[in-house]
């Protein structure tokens, strides 16, 4: 049983607006300090990426049971536990002396934005009804996922440039205090138990163990390749355990995850949808960041400015999905949005190494940016459609751990396939590596042909989510205008999404 308390929905929105951008500007804003960052620690070369990996790894594996543990003790606990643990993880981050003490730091950093991420995401659901005025709080919602993750790069560069690397982990502090500040109290901001239910120990275990082992095995392959048996042995464990997660939340009286969410279409949809959609937009991020910088030998700090049309366009695309959604179905806005993504990358892919920031990098920049900015927020709503209130924290944890997935597998992937592009066409103008010769033009030709194949990959990942919006999500509109009645057709859809949540 459980009780609703939706209590003062705008410093919900405002809460939780303000720890998503946290939580989007720190997947970003270590990766142009990762130089900075080798130096001032010593990392060995091998080491430095698991600044990187390690927030993957622990976020991405525990976002499941962030989500059903928010629902089974609470939201908001939910919430202030993980912005606490994640404002104490950067504040070490920030202190560190060692490298073992910086990882550390940034694992623990993932676990409480694990915990943090599908609460916030739930209560937002739960404060507002499903409607426009959801749709309108999830515009504001993602418009600031967008801005986090846009600025990350540039706040990154700024501070490595002029204050010290050690500020990209102390900038999280302020804004998590800002966070738990606006965070109002004595509230649960969406549905409370009553009854409290037991947590599936187990499928946490499996659902975890997979989950971790597949972004471990994944992240690896920068090193050890695809093939090695270190990466199949960790992705077929991986695999073992996400069946026996199967087999057991069927089973289980009390599942970490139902299964029967994932017959919406709605829910499944939108899922299959973001994973596409994040391994395109980090492989943006990724590969447009990688040509600035060892292409066109842009700094760090201009690299950050680079990125502010790319932030922009991410802002106006969400905001302009949030008026056009609003009364529609979140189709309408994804359908386009996706294909127009799809476009902007493809346009990236035609980077050359003589060309510039105006010619190569400011168009696609501003196409391919709308384009994902109109799929943040209708994604978002398509995914927390018809889900009961009790859920709500499963369903975004679901999202959420469909997001990182498909940021990390993907970009994973495509950097594989960059890299050998990059390898072919070395040895096939010099018979030498890139790595040899990257400061030559015909290293950063060849650097330039893997960047331009990685993202023509991508913007083929945004055309296969067009595909799924199309093929997968309902016509119709999930809801309609609030104060308007409903029609007999509509009350029976109503229901028939309220049946397919239950």
């Amino acid at each position: 049983m459980y009780r609703n308390s939706r209590g003062r929905p705008g410093l919900v929105l405002a809460a939780v607006t303000v720890a998503q951008f946290v939580f989007a500007l720190d997947m970003s804003v270590v990766n142009v300090a990762l130089p900075a960052i080798r130096d001032g620690l010593g990392f060995a070369p091998l080491d430095l990426s698991w600044v990187v990996h390690v927030y993957a790894l622990t976020f991405g594996g525990l976002l499941l049971l962030g989500g059903r543990a928010c629902d089974l003790y609470g939201r908001r606990r939910l919430l202030v536990l993980g912005l606490a643990v994640f404002g104490l993880c950067s504040l070490a981050g920030g202190l560190a002396q060692h490298p073992w003490q910086l990882v550390a730091a940034r694992a623990g950093q993932g676990v409480g934005a694990a915990a943090a991420a599908p609460a916030a995401l739930a209560m937002l659901t739960t404060a507002f009804p499903e409607g426009p005025r959801r749709v309108r709080a999830l515009g504001v919602w993602s418009a600031a996922n967008a801005a986090g993750g846009a600025l990350g790069v540039l706040a990154g560069g700024v501070l490595t440039e002029y204050a010290s690397w050690r500020w990209v982990m102390l900038v999280n502090l302020p804004i998590v205090a800002t966070a738990l500040a606006l965070l109002p109290r004595g509230i649960g901001a969406g549905a409370q138990p009553v009854r409290r239910e037991r947590l599936d120990v187990l499928g946490a275990v499996l659902a975890t163990g997979g989950v971790g082992l597949l972004v471990f095995g994944v992240v690896r392959t920068e090193s050890r390749g695809w093939g090695s048996p270190a990466t199949l042995a960790a992705l077929g464990a991986a695999v073992a355990l996400l069946v026996a997660f199967v087999v057991t939340e069927l089973r289980s009286p009390a599942p970490l995850l139902r299964l029967g969410l994932l017959r919406s279409r709605w829910v499944a949809g939108a899922n299959v949808l973001v994973f596409l959609a994040a391994a395109g937009q980090f492989a943006a991020f990724y590969f447009v960041s990688l040509h600035l910088q060892q292409v066109l030998g842009l700094g760090a700090a201009a690299t950050g400015a680079a990125f502010l049309p790319f932030s922009a366009g991410l802002v106006a695309g969400s905001l302009l999905a949030t008026r056009i959604t609003a009364h529609r179905s979140p189709r309408v806005a994804l359908v386009p949005g996706a294909v127009l993504a799809a476009a902007g990358l493809g346009w990236f892919a035609l980077i050359s190494p003589d060309g510039g920031f105006l010619g190569d990098v400011l168009g696609p920049s501003l196409v391919t940016s709308l384009g994902t900015g109109l799929v943040l927020a209708p994604v978002a709503a398509a995914a927390t459609t018809g889900v009961a209130p009790r859920e709500a924290g499963a369903a975004s944890g679901l999202l959420s751990s469909s997001r990182q997935l498909g940021g990390c597998v993907g970009l994973a992937a495509l950097a594989t396939l960059a890299a050998h592009r990059t390898a072919s066409a070395a040895a096939s103008t010099t018979g030498s590596t890139a790595g040899s010769t990257a400061g030559s033009a015909t290293g950063r030709a060849a650097l330039d042909a893997g960047y331009a194949l990685g993202l023509a990959a991508g913007a083929v990942l945004f055309a296969l989510a067009a595909v799924v919006a199309v093929t997968v999500l309902p016509r119709r509109r999930p809801g309609v205008p609030e104060g308007r009645p409903l029609v007999a057709g509509e009350r029976h859809e109503e229901l028939r999404l309220e049946g397919t949540s239950s």
